[in-house]
């Protein structure tokens, strides 16, 4: 099974990080937030990727191109014809990636870029996600949970972060003060706030068909509403870790669940 990952929007809310590189490229722990999100993948056995690039994408070819070139591996060169061997130490984990890169245009929205790698994912069920967010949802329940109600679509809803602390109160007096969780998943004030849209999602080919030919739709408008007024959507619900990375606060909320050595999101 094939995995789609939007990865070419202008990330202009983390403008800091996003003048020079995409936004899957800003890095947690020094690596791109884009290989923590195929780490996940991978973990469940999802290994082919079909990246839809846009906004700088050069840097993300160069990034899976170069891979073992910049990671631990070790490297033999013959500098008379210039091949490379790369040559792994005993122990060291590799990648078991297949990563097709698909030019989607820069200014392209959501929408026109899943209809673009379409072609790429082939006739069988898919999945999808963007290239900024993490989380620990399992991705074989979530994929048992579409294969049974048998609908074009599944959303993995999660809660939405709160920004805010947040007060109880019964006429003048405070009964109940909780601070702002740091992260979505903590216990805290985001809980009954609601679900919103969690970025992993199921899909059947079909889903093509809801989405007009055109480099300004949205995947999280009209196609969407479609597929819900049809009956076609259905919500995964999911109450623990969830982070996206919109804001310079959200990169180092996560630099910081990292540097304390127990990233929800991974292991």
């Amino acid at each position: 099974m094939k995995v789609g990952i939007l990865a070419g929007g202008l990330g202009s809310r983390l403008a800091e990080e996003t003048e020079v590189r995409p936004k899957p490229m800003v890095e947690i722990g020094g690596k791109p937030i884009l290989w923590h999100i195929m780490r996940h993948y991978l973990r469940h056995g999802f290994d082919h990727f079909v990246i839809a690039l846009g906004y700088r994408g050069e840097h993300i070819k160069r990034y899976i191109v170069d891979y073992h070139t910049y990671s631990d591996t070790n490297l033999t060169v013959d500098m008379h014809n210039g091949d490379v061997k790369t040559v792994r130490t005993a122990g060291q984990v590799s990648e078991s990636w297949t990563v097709d890169l698909i030019e989607t245009g820069a200014k392209t929205e959501t929408g026109a870029r899943i209809k673009r790698i379409a072609p790429h994912l082939g006739s069988e069920t898919f999945m999808l996600t963007y290239g900024d967010g993490v989380s620990d949802v399992d991705l074989s329940k979530l994929l048992e949970f579409h294969r049974s109600h048998g609908k074009l679509a599944t959303m993995t809803v999660v809660h939405p972060p709160a920004r805010f602390g947040k007060v109880e109160v019964e006429g003048d007096e405070v009964l109940r003060f909780i601070e702002k969780p740091q992260f979505a998943g903590e216990q805290g004030p985001q809980v009954g706030e609601g679900w919103i849209n969690g970025g992993f999602f199921v899909l059947e080919p079909g889903i093509t068909d809801y989405i007009d030919d055109d480099d300004s739709t949205k995947w999280e408008l009209a196609p969407l509403e479609r597929l819900a007024k049809d009956g076609e959507l259905m919500a995964y619900r999911h109450s623990a870790f969830w982070q996206c990375m919109d804001t310079l606060r959200d990169k180092n909320l996560l630099e910081t669940l990292w540097n304390d050595g127990d990233p929800p999101w991974t292991i």
